[in-house]
């Protein structure tokens, strides 16, 4: 099963450009890494999102990952609560959720609403 990494941030007002940058320069040719998603959840806050081929990829990988939150770690805000800046869980995929393969069924018109000839 994939393991998933999350982290969420807030970021200090004017410094959202700062934080995107320093994530799109993050090398992500670290094994066992699939793809990553970063998430503006609302004004300033935003949720990384990363799958892992295992928890063993996603553990080797903490240092490179600390060593990136680093270089802009000065344009987050405490997120409170004894947080610190980062809000980070991580685990392995229980279920897989996907579409389902079924067609749905398209609405049918209720009776009695005919629609109106245009003169």
């Amino acid at each position: 099963m994939s393991a998933f990494n999350i982290v969420r941030f807030r970021v200090k007002p004017g410094h959202d450009q700062q934080f995107l940058d320093a994530h799109r320069a993050f090398n992500t040719n670290m094994p066992g890494f699939k793809h990553g998603y970063m998430i503006k959840t609302g004004d300033r806050t935003y949720c990384i999102v990363g799958e892992w081929r295992s928890m063993k990829n996603l553990a080797a990988a903490r240092p490179a990952m600390i060593g990136t939150l680093d270089t802009f770690r000065e344009h987050l805000e405490d997120l409170g609560g004894g947080l610190g800046v980062t809000d980070p869980i991580s685990g392995e995929s229980v279920i897989t959720l996907r579409p389902s393969k079924r067609r749905v069924a398209k609405a049918k018109p209720k009776a009695g609403r005919a629609k109106a000839k245009k003169k």
